[in-house]
């Protein structure tokens, strides 16, 4: 199977870092910073998200200012899982807006999931509808109580 990843070059990385310390850093602050015209910068960029690199540019939100200060990871076992069940789940997780993320992990657990909600009581509930999936038999769940390290960059 051929290799399907893009090889970047040191320009490259510099954009890319600036990027991941700003989104939105424009192509002519890039370009000044970097030493390059900005159309050539505006090409690498076009380059950069057609191979799919740059995936998407976002902003973080801080959580509690927004309301939603229960954090929370969860672990998700099943009992025998099938595809229906697995199906089920996945459908179940990618509709709950407090679920950030989920993961479908290897080792005692199936699935690991982020969880930002507004309090303990809506992450009973949201525990509950999930404890409720078909084929869910173990759950463990832990509330955040600090962020010790959160990066978001990419070291290249």
């Amino acid at each position: 199977m051929a290799d399907k990843t893009k090889k970047i070059d040191a320009v490259d990385v510099k954009i890319i870092k600036l990027l991941q310390i700003n989104a939105r850093t424009t192509a002519s602050d890039i370009a000044e910073k970097i030493g390059m015209s900005v159309p050539a910068v505006s090409e690498r960029l076009r380059k950069l998200e057609n191979a799919g690199i740059i995936e998407r540019y976002t902003a973080i939100l801080d959580n509690v200012k927004l309301g939603k200060s229960v954090m929370a990871i969860m672990m998700v076992a099943f009992n025998n899982p099938d595809i229906a069940a697995t199906d089920a789940f996945r459908e179940l997780v990618s509709n709950e807006v407090d679920v950030l993320e989920c993961y479908s992990v290897t080792g005692e657990y199936d699935f690991q999931l982020k969880i930002i909600t507004a309090s303990t009581a809506s992450l009973e509930q949201l525990m509950s509808r999930i404890k409720a999936s078909p084929g869910v038999g173990k759950t463990s769940t832990s509330v955040i109580l600090a962020t010790v390290k959160l990066n978001f960059p990419i070291e290249l």
